[in-house]
């Protein structure tokens, strides 16, 4: 049966409609449990029935009542609604013509529905009132062989094969972009109303790029269906912002996109990070690390406790490197436990849980919980107050490996940001056993890269020496179809690992200054990001106008 809401409202309609006196509702009312639909109790005792009330509510509202269960309804209307619309909305296709469709609901007040299901359709709607229990029942006789037939497109071929000719313009173009977007390898996909279009933007290898423009009339119903998709995000609210999740698969791949929605002056503006679940079989050896680097790094994550951190700006490529260290340290042997926010990959053989500040799971809860867990191994996504920090490191000192983030421009610096968010330079001192810094360069497309010399102003600021200049061959981009003529396909990172010895470890407790601790950990042999970028350079990987733009700041 439906839960009802608008309770109030359909009691005085009950009483208004002679139905039941309003002495005999208030009789009943004594007899519902708090928290219990009145409504539904009436029903259930036989004092009204579902009809009459559907009846009653539908007169009031001034639509025509169906008797939905003794109707011939055409099959092909069910072909102009989508099942998932159907059910999101709790509506049924009854008649369908050039200028509008007459659709059954239950609820008469919904005005999501009457608002929205035009955008979705792409035409007018002629709501009429059916029964709730009707409805649910149509839902299922009409599309159970429907949703069966989309779960095996899913399952065989992705959106590609699910979708037929006679689906909304809308839905197609939305399911276009999502495609487009995840064939091309884009990690993010704009939805963005500005004055005159609906512009629809891909993040591709870091930068973004215009990959259309529609009509600004689309907007509601494009913003509006993937709502939907999500299942979670509210249609009809437009003034807050707003997170949901969209699951499909694509070519036989599953993937996640995570939505987030935001209130601007030319509309709802919606940016979606696609999440590609066959990015997790990604090692260390993937990310971009030379030789020396990955054999460093091999060895810090296999200690048996401390704290590594990696630090870098948003979109740097924190998070691929936190999930590949745990790709190669986890065994069954391990007991490994994450607290994220979000979880963004779902990890095989690892207990992940998820920040929910609204219910009081925040890092600090999470984390001391975790603890009680008896883990080896903790990922904390990001380290952001002083309670959190001394927690992690605390763990770090009594036996566990903790991996975390900060963002930071560089490793020294991670020392001194600990500081200041309040942890003792003594804790930090013994339980930091490496920062690695990290940014993400495009890759040259191996296809179309071409060689070329340094300009002065290159080989000034990245200070190659001559001789290794001599020796090795420097390639700059050039563009072709298979890199859609950027001259570059894909991303590697730069790496500066800072890691804490005895010597490094005593300066950190003496308060040493960033600039005291950095120009002795170069000292010692620690890279900058734009020397690892120069090595990168004379390897051919990318070019050093990339790693120039890329490490603005780093005081090489």
């Amino acid at each position: 049966m439906a839960v009802y809401s608008n309770e109030n409202y359909l009691l005085e309609l009950i009483a208004d409609y002679n139905l039941m006196t309003t002495e005999d509702i208030q009789l009943h009312r004594e007899n519902v449990q708090l928290g219990h639909s009145v409504v539904e109790y009436l029903i259930q005792e036989g004092v009204v029935t579902e009809e009459g009330i559907t009846k009653v509510s539908a007169a009031a509202s001034s639509m025509d009542y169906i008797d939905l269960e003794n109707m011939a309804i055409p099959p092909n209307v069910f072909d102009k609604m989508p099942q998932e619309v159907a059910k999101r909305f709790n509506a049924i296709p009854v008649e369908d013509d050039e200028n509008y469709m007459t659709v059954a609901i239950a609820d008469p007040l919904d005005f999501e529905v009457l608002d929205t299901l035009p955008h979705l359709l792409g035409k007018q709607i002629h709501p009429v009132c059916a029964k709730p229990s009707a409805i649910a029942q149509a839902l299922e006789h009409f599309y159970s062989s429907a949703q069966e037939d989309e779960e095996k497109n899913s399952v065989e071929g992705g959106w590609e094969g699910g979708e037929s000719e006679d689906d909304a313009p809308v839905i197609q173009l939305v399911n276009s972009i999502l495609i487009d977007a995840f064939k091309i390898g884009a990690s993010d996909i704009h939805v963005e109303p500005v004055e005159s279009c609906l512009r629809i933007r891909y993040r591709l290898d870091g930068k973004l790029i215009v990959a259309g423009e529609h009509p600004k009339k689309l907007m509601h119903a494009v913003i509006a269906r993937l709502k939907v998709m999500t299942s979670t995000m509210k249609i009809s609210e437009k003034r807050i912002p707003q997170d949901g999740r969209i699951q499909m698969t694509v070519a036989g791949q599953e993937v996640d996109l995570r939505v987030s929605s935001v209130p601007s002056n030319h509309g709802e503006s919606i940016v979606m990070r696609i999440l590609d679940k066959s990015s997790l079989s990604l090692g260390l050896d993937k990310l971009g690390f030379l030789s020396d680097d990955q054999d460093t790094f091999n060895k810090l994550v296999g200690l048996p406790d401390g704290i590594i951190l990696v630090t870098g700006p948003t979109g740097s490529g924190k998070t691929t490197t936190l999930y590949s260290c745990l790709h190669v340290i986890n065994r069954a042997d391990k007991k490994i436990i994450t607290v994220e926010d979000p979880v963004e990959y779902e990890l095989p053989g690892i207990n992940q849980v998820m920040v929910r500040a609204d219910i009081g799971m925040t890092f600090v809860a999470a984390l001391r919980a975790m603890l009680r867990q008896a883990p080896n191994v903790i990922m904390v996504g990001e380290i952001r107050d002083a309670e959190t920090a001394n927690i992690a490191i605390n763990a770090s000192l009594t036996g566990h490996l903790v991996f975390s983030t900060l963002h930071t421009n560089d490793a020294p610096s991670a020392v001194a940001r600990l500081a200041d968010i309040g942890v003792k330079p003594f804790l930090i001192a013994s339980a930091l056993r490496a920062v690695m810094a990290q940014r993400l360069v495009r890759k040259l497309c191996s296809n179309c890269k071409t060689v070329t010399t340094l300009n002065e102003e290159e080989s000034k600021l990245l200070k190659i020496p001559t001789e290794q200049l001599l020796e090795a061959q420097i390639y700059g981009a050039q563009g072709c179809d298979m890199c859609r003529q950027g001259g570059y396909k894909g991303r590697l990172g730069l790496f500066e690992i800072l890691q804490v010895d005895d010597e490094i470890s005593q300066l950190i407790n003496q308060g040493l200054s960033t600039s005291q601790l950095k120009r002795r950990s170069r000292e010692l042999g620690m890279r900058s990001l734009r020397e690892d970028g120069v090595r990168k350079v004379l390897s051919g990987v990318t070019s050093a106008a990339e790693v120039l733009s890329t490490t603005m700041g780093d005081d090489f």
